[in-house]
This record gives C-alpha cells, structure tokens and sequence, in this order.
C-alpha cells in the first residue's frame, strides 16, 4: 500500500520541487522572491478550491470567504497575543468551523451541487458587505479595530517559534513555497489513499457510492473543511506578506479569480492550478506595473479564450498534445 501511494513518480516530483524551490533564491533579487511569495500563496488558494471542486466535485464558489477568515482570523489573534503562532492556528481553525457549520447543513440538508455554489457565492457577498461595515472605534475585537473598508493594516510578520526576528523575504518566501510544495504533494498522496478514492468516486457518481454502503455527506464535509483550511493558511499568508488584510479579500471578483485559476489550469489536475494561478497572477502583476491595459479585461479575455480554445485547460491540453507528439515521431520512426 505504501509502495503504492509513494510511487517513483511522487519521489520525481518532490525532489524536482525541492531543487526548485531551493534553486531560484541563489538566482533571484529580493524583490522577484517579493513577488513570487504571493504567486506562491495564490496557487496555494487555487489548489484549496481544486481539492473541493475538481477532486471531490464540490462546487464551491465561494471559496474566497475562508481565505479571508483566514487572513482576518490571522491578524486579529497575532496582533491582540503578539504571537503569529498562534495567528496561524486561528487561520486554520476560524475557517475550518466556518466550514463545519456550513457544510453541515448544506451537505445533511441534502442541498445539491448548484445550490450549494448559489449559497457559497451568497455568504462572500454577506461577508463582504458584513466586514465594510465595520468602520468605528466600536468594531473591534480585542484591542483590534475591524476597519470596515480600510481593513486592517500593520498586519505583523510571521515569527518561527523561537527566533527573535520576523522572516525576511527569503524567510517567507520559503514558507509560502514550502507550503504551496507540501500542499500539491499532500494532494498527490490524498488521491491515492482511501479516503481519496472514495471522494473521486463521489465526484463521478454520488449516487452509486451511497448506494456502495459509504457516507457521502460525511466524506464531503470532511473535504469541505480541509479544502477551508487551507484557504485559511493562504489567506494568514497574504496577511503577513502584504502586512494588511481587507474586505476586497471576501469580494466576487477574488472569489472568480480563483475559479479563473482553476478552469485555466486545468481542473482536476494536480499541477494545473499552481500553473494556472502563477501564470495569470504573473500577468496580471506586469499589466499592472505597465500599466498599458486594465488587468481585469485581460482576464477576462484570457477566460473566454481559454474556455473557447482549451476548454480542458492548459495542462490537460499540453498533455494530449504531448502524447500525440510523441506518439507521432513513433511512428515516423518505424
């Protein structure tokens, strides 16, 4: 069984993630490793929405409401403890009751799939508007002020436990691409264990895999919540890279980037999302410092094309294109 999960190709992928990983700061300036902390984050939430919608079939379209949980849940605790420790425990586990909560009257409602989207998607216009509204001495929790609109700046760094300076921005960067590493091969372990298998039998055909004897509610709750998690973790990440956390955070627009991410990367895809998320944060990075057009009709843009053209998304598609190749110079050769 251990053979089996733990396959060469996994052994492949984490030693070339870990040269990679350790590689680019010995040829990069502190502000590319500024930079790719965030694409490192961002596929880090894109992966989240991948675990519940293209792996367990959840169609969650709010998944941004946790990535703000997280963030806020991060601030708020790090700044009234003075301890980012346990920021971080509270941005895993705010989102995760959150998640709980919701995912146990939607799922044991028996609610159903587009439902459950129109509900997802209604709770980040009700935390939006809920956290703009926060403005005053009076919205605070602890010695922290929420900041409405303003959001919450001064957001402190993270600490490792033990040390007596903040990370740098090498230090953050190695933590964002450390977890953005350990979430994609945790996922390609997940999918192998029984757990896994049961979920993706779920997301094929719900029905057959009740009627197989399994607890589909609860198998979906549980994956509902790990993919809350971490959304948290990548939420509590943005807050300390950027030292701020804001209600745009909880907005529609983040939460359709993210689907964006998916859909372009490749949708059930292990490595799509991290590819899909990289590439257009990237480009949406460099529009903005050129400032020659207005990102969100670049990405718009880049969505319509993307589903007209590669409906399956970039790495699917690169995939079958690949195999073709080859398959091609095969027979050209014999």
């Amino acid at each position: 069984m251990i053979r089996e999960i733990v396959s060469p190709a996994f052994l492949a992928a984490s030693a070339i993630g870990l040269v990679v990983l350790l590689g680019i700061p010995l040829l990069s300036e502190e502000y590319t490793l500024f930079n790719l902390t965030v694409f490192a984050v961002m596929a880090l939430m894109a992966m989240s929405l991948n675990l519940v919608w293209g792996i367990g079939g959840i169609l969650s379209l709010g998944q941004a409401v946790f990535f703000g949980l997280g963030g806020y849940a991060y601030a708020i605790t790090a700044m009234n403890l003075d301890s980012s420790s346990w920021g971080l425990v509270a941005a895993i586990a705010v989102p995760a009751v959150f998640a709980l909560l919701m995912g146990y009257f939607t799922f044991y409602g028996r609610i159903s799939d587009v439902y459950f989207g129109v509900v997802s998607l209604t709770l980040s216009l009700i935390m939006y508007n809920l956290v703009n509204s926060t403005s005053g001495d009076f919205y605070r929790i602890g010695s922290v002020q929420i900041g409405g609109y303003n959001g919450i700046p001064s957001v402190p760094p993270i600490s490792l436990p033990g040390a007596s300076e903040p990370l740098d921005f090498a230090g953050m960067y190695y933590l964002a691409g450390g977890a953005m590493l350990l979430v994609y091969l945790g996922t390609r372990l997940f999918v192998k264990t029984p757990f896994g298998r049961v979920v993706i039998s779920i997301r094929e055909n719900e029905l057959r895999a009740e009627l197989l004897g399994y607890d589909v509610r609860r198998h979906k709750l549980l994956l509902f919540i790990l993919g809350a998690a971490l959304s948290g973790i990548a939420g509590a990440l943005f807050a300390a890279w950027g030292a701020f956390i804001g209600p745009d955070n909880f907005a529609v627009g983040f939460a359709a980037q993210t689907i964006i991410w998916v859909l372009f990367g490749g949708l059930g895809t292990l490595i799509g999302p991290v590819v899909g998320a990289m590439l257009i944060t990237g480009l949406t990075t460099w529009l903005g410092s050129v400032r020659m057009l207005e990102p969100n009709i670049v990405l718009g843009l880049v969505f319509v094309i993307s589903v007209l053209v590669l409906p399956m998304g970039i790495v699917p598609a690169a995939r079958k294109y690949g195999a073709r190749l080859l398959k091609t110079g095969k027979d050209a050769r014999s």
